[in-house]
């Protein structure tokens, strides 16, 4: 199975998405295909052996769309300008249409030559023209619709493409009619119909591009983070290339006031960058050789040389961008229900129009009277508004949680989060900072306290635990070289192994003993060294336990106001970690946390999320380590914060990458937020449509309301401007 994202360029509205969609998932060889209008793009999982790029865009293109070729950048609309201009001249031509044709109704000054009355060839060959100029300006509407009747998955284009060519033929009869003589039907032409239609749905378009580019801003910005150049040291000569001609392994240059351009490691020199666009501290962080550099952050001081690592697709600033553009390809549950109405809608419409056409002819109505109708019921019951409903509010707010650094990894997680109703929490890296220092030592050993730690500090430079890098920092703090270590290994939710100088070296918590049947005379110390807030951590060597050394962590600034803010939300929090009571009790009073589960292996951990699920809890876990990985894949809702390893981050459903958990009230309260404005919308657009169908139909008419093809095209671009407006209001 292999992954394509594809930019898409014809889809003028969410039926078309939708219709695409359907037919992209009926082709052989296709697993599944997501349709995204907004970002105007499509991501197809399809198997290989059967299809290839050029099949797939092969199968787009007879759909009625055209691919652009594999995804590769979020773009704005840069025909802004043109399509401003374009629209102002239709404008101009809209005005001057209806001018001509029914200014005299409303006892305007008539234009001479273009009178009805006295000059009525003039005054048709006018209206044709302008006429053609709008089926013209619209033709890829009538183009989609048609395209779409044809592949059975009709639109709001069919509807539209079928109003506007009806009124257009009809109008055409009835102009061959004046010529043959019958001047009484001058007054029965309905061009002006088909262009104001066309007309009004260009403007609910525009309306609509101009909305869209605005909900891209947030994920655009990460894009222009990474310059465009950089400068790469070749053979000891400096050459200034693009981002696309640095591979992995060459040596870029950055000096005071330059922006990183890759991911990469630091090989000469120290400086101080900012790294607040990923990591959300606003502090400049000391880099020197040996330090990994992320695309984007930028340089204050100081010059470096650093190798290329990640580069292109691979650069952190590139995955976030890609993750949140796949996030905006998953439909949440609620967008489903309205796609699958808005597939039955278009039909039903289509029946009702030609229903009621026939039955207005039955009833002895004219010809012309009917048509009208049909034509009205078309135009005004165009499901633009109830296609919007759902799919902008979902991207409106994954922008909003891109710019709080929520990196979400699908729709429904944006929808769910507002279920939420039990955070558990991770103690370690998740509600402390994960930067430990070795607060006490207790050594039983004949070695001075220096060795003991530069073997435990060669064995821990071997794992990424937090607990391991407070051992690794002690090293680097007191330039103590580290010791060569063998046959190491990780024991998942106990510890580490490895020898040094032939010696085999056990360094863990104390169901590390239990593990290899090492006797614990240590109990009470270690009871003394937990009640000081510390993490134990039992060295063994070969059989004996030769020394307890507590390391110490701070708890986040921000996680006791996070703690409050759930609970104010009526949230139940709980402390599930593998570190001894005492310790995680502590933490616990701290925050104000009330439950605590603690001593748990991995599996444990995972058993505990069950548990919880099986009493109708809808569970999120903040978790960052390896050992959560399990929790994180079968909690409701994963979240890991940035500093997280990469297995449990490709555990979680969301990455915190400001490394803030004030980011998981913001996302719930983003979430509830954004179901009621769905919620709204969808309510408005059903609403509209269930008033304007029998008004369209002339049911009406006996109280003195009715519309025609005019007024409706108008009203069925309002309904769309509501929904876009209402939907926009998700940004404050």
């Amino acid at each position: 199975m292999k992954k394509i994202i594809l930019s898409i360029d014809g889809m003028t509205c969410s039926a078309c998405s939708n219709g695409l969609e359907k037919y992209l998932n009926k082709q052989d060889g296709i697993i599944n295909a997501g349709v995204n209008l907004v970002m105007a793009n499509a991501i197809i999982e399809y198997d290989e052996t059967k299809l290839n790029q050029a099949k797939i865009e092969e199968f787009v293109k007879k759909a009625g769309f055209k691919s652009l070729g594999e995804f590769k950048e979020i773009k704005t609309n840069t025909k802004n300008k043109i399509e401003k201009v374009k629209f102002m001249t239709f404008t101009i031509l809209a005005i001057l249409l209806m001018y001509i044709s029914m200014g005299h109704m409303i006892n305007l000054p008539v234009i001479p030559f273009l009178n009805p009355h006295k000059f009525a060839t003039n005054y048709m060959i006018s209206l044709l023209i302008l006429t053609i100029c709008f089926i013209v300006y619209g033709f890829d509407i009538i183009r989609n619709g048609y395209k779409n009747l044809i592949h059975k998955t009709p639109n709001m284009d069919t509807l539209v493409g079928i109003g506007v060519v009806t009124s257009f033929l009809y109008s055409l009869y009835n102009m061959y009619l004046v010529f043959k003589g019958n001047t009484h039907l001058v007054m029965n032409l309905y061009f002006e119909s088909s262009s104001i239609i066309i007309y009004f749905i260009k403007l609910g378009r525009y309306i609509d591009g101009l909305s869209k580019d605005k909900t891209k801003e947030a994920i655009q910005k990460l894009v222009k983070i990474t310059p465009n150049t950089a400068v790469v040291k070749i053979d000891g000569k400096l050459k200034k290339v693009t981002l696309d001609e640095i591979h992995k392994g060459d040596i870029v240059v950055c000096k005071a006031g330059e922006k990183i351009a890759v991911d990469g490691e630091i090989v000469e020199g120290k400086a101080h960058l900012d790294e607040s666009f990923i990591t959300g501290e606003s502090k400049p962080q000391t880099k020197e050789v040996g330090s990994k550099v992320i695309a984007g952050s930028l340089n204050y001081d100081g010059y470096i040389e650093y190798k290329a690592e990640r580069i292109g697709k691979e650069s952190t600033v590139s995955e976030i961008v890609k993750l949140v553009v796949e996030a905006t390809n998953t439909k949440a549950p609620i967008a489903k229900v309205a796609d699958t109405v808005s597939g039955y809608f278009v039909p039903v419409v289509m029946a009702i129009a030609i229903l009621t056409f026939i039955v207005y002819l039955m009833i002895g109505q004219s010809f012309e009277n009917a048509i009208t109708t049909f034509v009205t019921i078309l135009v005004v019951a165009c499901p633009c508004s109830l296609g919007l409903a759902t799919p902008l509010a979902i991207i409106v707010s994954e922008g909003l949680c891109a710019s709080y650094g929520i990196l979400i990894k699908k729709s429904e997680i944006l929808e769910n989060a507002g279920k939420t109703n039990i955070v558990i929490f991770d103690k370690t890296g998740t509600l402390t900072y994960g930067k430990l220092k070795i607060s006490e030592i207790k050594n039983y050993s004949d070695m001075t306290e220096q060795k003991l730690l530069q073997i435990v500090g060669s064995i821990e430079s071997k794992t990424t635990h937090p607990i391991g890098k407070a051992f690794v920092d002690y090293l680097e703090e007191n330039k103590i070289s580290k010791l060569d270590v063998k046959e190491f290994g990780n024991v998942a939710g106990y510890g580490i192994i490895g020898k040094v100088n032939n010696q085999r070296m056990i360094i863990g918590n104390v169901k590390i003993l239990e593990n290899y049947h090492i006797e614990n005379n240590y109990k009470q110390e270690e009871k003394e060294l937990a009640s000081n807030g510390n993490t134990i951590i039992y060295v063994v060597q070969e059989e004996n336990v030769i020394a307890l050394i507590g390391v110490n962590d701070m708890i986040r600034s921000e996680a006791k106001e996070v703690i409050k803010d759930l609970s104010n939300m009526k949230i139940e929090t709980v402390i599930l970690t593998g570190d001894n009571k005492e310790v995680a009790k502590k933490v616990a009073n701290e925050l104000g946390i009330k439950k605590v589960i603690s001593n748990v292996l991995p599996k444990e951990k995972s058993n505990a999320i069950k548990k919880l699920k099986e009493e109708n809890k809808f569970v999120m876990m903040c978790g960052d380590g390896i050992n959560d990985s399990p929790a994180l894949a079968n909690s409701d809702i994963g979240v890991s914060v940035n500093s997280a390893t990469d297995i449990a981050m490709d555990s979680s459903d969301i990455i915190l990458a400001k490394n803030n958990l004030s980011s998981i009230t913001k996302l719930i309260n983003i979430s509830k937020k954004t179901i009621k404005n769905i919620k709204q919308n969808l309510f408005w657009a059903f609403f509209y449509n269930c008033l304007m169908i029998p008004v369209a139909m002339g049911l009406l008419k006996p109280l003195g309301i009715s519309i025609n093809p005019m007024i409706a095209s108008i009203a069925m671009v309002l309904s769309s401007i509501t929904v876009i407006l209402n939907t926009l209001r998700l940004k404050k």
